[in-house]
């Protein structure tokens, strides 16, 4: 295995991160159309011609369609996207927190891949399977050389049908087999855990439909054990986003009433608006609404956000209005930088259309597109310092990011990463073992979190000596 392969299985374990999605769901197209340019389409027809007529196999005519639509959308942004029939399937399992598998958060390591967790209740999790298990087969597929994602989808299929997994038991030095009948899964995507006597931590992992009923039940525990809470660490780390109501949800849950949120801003009507933390502006129809059931002390209870890198998003609108309001001390990594709202409108019963239809906005004005959430104390990842930050992918490094700097900008950005995992590379081939994965996050050993609390015990905290804001991109005419 390549030092590059190896580097880049431990940024996978240490921060993997998901779609990056804010949206609002629309049911279905919209019918008005801007009048079409004839010369172009009757081009776009020509071709579709001579490419059924002439080229060397026959092509199926459906997929041309597809192909061609996907193309016109992929060259506007990195978020716009068309769903065919099984991307269309796998996004909504992503919202709605259910897929059918076996039910284990996954990471990688040495090529193989680790259970970080298996999900409670679910078949992996009866079948016995631990954190730090390792798996080497996937049926008859051997996992070394296949990217998480393709071991994702080998895991994945329908209800009832059966999976068989080799697994690896590092602690006791075997290897065994098991059979893993698949199942409908239901993601937690909410974890929470009192640290210690009146300090709790709460870990949102992405904001789905789920979301915001399981925040307010882990509160609602939280709150059981300790009613004199004393501070909440709310961790939004390695939190690709998801949708837009869950996250103004939480926002509510610890500002006042009726404050902004966020505001958003587009080219259509529909995308000029401001959601404010308020029932109408986040619970759905004929839902409760769970965040009215919460402890009116959790709107005073001090609070730190957790943020770094993978932050993006629907968690980057939680932080920005946390920040903005002085309701929270932001603390960790500059976040993502995604700073757009997609728009999904469904055009048939199985396809859909993903599409970029605002920016937004924090309640102060701050549009953190290609820049992020800069956090009120920055820390490293360790108390070593940063292994693996410089390595992450940010918005200003995705392709056709809105507002687009100039190219020798993205390709400084290129090549400074590129120098970073040469150096850390470097580094770690003269030492025997490569870098220890990062700590779990929640553990006694994540030392963000710890900075976290020492913050809301008044105690000192190790801040970083080595980060520094990064700016962002160079505006183009709007």
């Amino acid at each position: 295995m390549s030092s590059r392969l190896k580097v880049a299985g431990w940024v996978a374990l240490g921060a993997v991160a998901g779609a990056l999605t804010t949206m609002q769901l629309q049911a279905n197209a919209r019918s008005t159309l801007s009048p079409l340019p004839l010369d172009e389409m009757q081009q776009l027809a020509a071709v579709f011609g001579l490419v059924k007529s002439d080229y060397v196999e026959s092509v199926d005519e459906k997929k041309l369609i597809n192909d061609a639509i996907a193309g016109m959308v992929s060259g506007l942004d990195p978020h716009s996207q068309f769903f065919d029939k099984k991307t269309f399937k796998e996004f909504r399992e992503g919202t709605t927190g259910k897929f059918v598998g076996v039910g284990i958060e996954i990471g990688m390591e040495d090529g193989l891949v680790k259970i970080v967790s298996p999900i409670e209740g679910s078949p992996a999790f009866r079948a016995g399977l631990k954190s730090g298990d390792l798996i080497s087969r996937i049926d008859d597929t051997a996992v070394r050389g296949l990217t998480i994602d393709q071991a994702v989808k080998k895991m994945r299929g329908d209800p009832s049908t059966k999976v068989s997994l080799t697994i690896y038991r590092k602690a006791e030095n075997r290897t065994f087999p098991v059979t893993i009948v698949r199942e409908e899964i239901k993601v937690q995507s909410v974890r929470a855990k009192v640290i210690e006597p009146g300090y709790a931590w709460i870990r949102v992992s992405q904001f789905q439909d789920r979301t915001v009923d399981d925040f307010a039940k882990k509160l609602e525990e939280i709150y059981k054990q300790e009613p004199h809470l004393k501070g909440l660490v709310l961790d939004l780390r390695n939190d690709p986003g998801g949708l837009l109501d869950a996250s103004i949800a939480i926002s509510a849950a610890f500002l006042p009433k009726d404050v902004e949120v966020v505001s958003t801003n587009g080219q259509i009507a529909e995308s000029k608006a401001s959601y404010k933390a308020s029932p109408d502006d986040y619970r759905r129809r004929s839902s409760d609404d769970p965040i009215k059931r919460l402890p009116a002390a959790l709107k005073n209870v001090p609070l730190v956000v957790l943020v770094n890198e993978g932050s993006a998003s629907a968690s980057e609108i939680v932080a920005g209005a946390l920040q903005d309001h002085h309701r929270a001390t932001v603390m960790g990594a500059q976040t993502f930088g995604k700073g757009s709202v997609q728009t999904v409108r469904q055009l048939g019963p199985e396809t859909a259309l993903k599409i970029t239809t605002a920016r937004y906005y924090t309640p102060s004005g701050r549009s953190i597109q290609a820049k992020g959430i800069v956090p009120d104390v920055l820390l490293d990842e360790t108390a070593e310092g940063n292994v693996f930050a410089a390595l992450r992918m940010r918005e200003a490094d995705l392709e056709k990011h809105l507002n687009n700097g100039p190219e020798d900008e993205n390709e400084a950005r290129q090549k400074a990463r590129e120098e970073a995992r040469q150096k850390l590379e470097a580094e770690y081939a003269k030492r025997a073992e490569p870098p220890k994965p990062l700590p779990e996050f929640g553990s006694t050993e994540d030392f963000p979190l710890m900075q976290a609390l020492n913050k809301l015990k008044g105690q000192p905290v190790i801040a970083s000596k080595s980060a520094v804001e990064r700016k962002a991109e160079a505006k183009t005419t709007e």
